[in-house]
């Protein structure tokens, strides 16, 4: 079976999408969003995304992240090279380790693509 390997999201697809609820999306955008999902639907990357992200200071370094796991440090530094594929994650090395921090703009892309409509007598209120 082939490796399959996600994309880090282009400047165009990171402003693809509007809301899920405003409009049907077209291939190119589900295609976008899948592999972001993707990268989030284990459960393992997705504490890790939540780890990082509720780091103070922004950034975490993978050395604080293996051990909250009963995984070897290569498949931690796998599930994060996944979330950093799909443009939610970055990192920097600095000397032996490597450092992650989340990428807002990212966060707020998937939050906006699911955020429900407001109702009329919301926006009015």
């Amino acid at each position: 079976m082939p490796k399959q390997e996600l994309v880090v999201l282009g400047q165009e697809a990171q402003a693809c999408c509007g809301r899920l609820a405003a409009a049907p999306l077209d291939e190119d955008q589900a295609a976008d969003l899948a592999k972001v999902f993707k990268a989030l639907g284990d459960p393992v990357r997705l504490r890790l995304l939540s780890m990082i992200a509720s780091r103070d200071g922004g950034e975490v370094c993978v050395c604080e992240l293996t051990p909250a796991f009963e995984l070897s440090q290569p498949t931690i530094s796998h599930h994060l090279k996944l979330l950093r594929q799909a443009g939610l994650v970055d990192c920097e090395r600095r000397g032996t380790w490597v450092y992650y921090w989340v990428l807002p703009a990212a966060l707020e892309r998937l939050a906006a693509v699911l955020k429900a409509p407001q109702a009329a007598e919301e926006v009015e209120a």
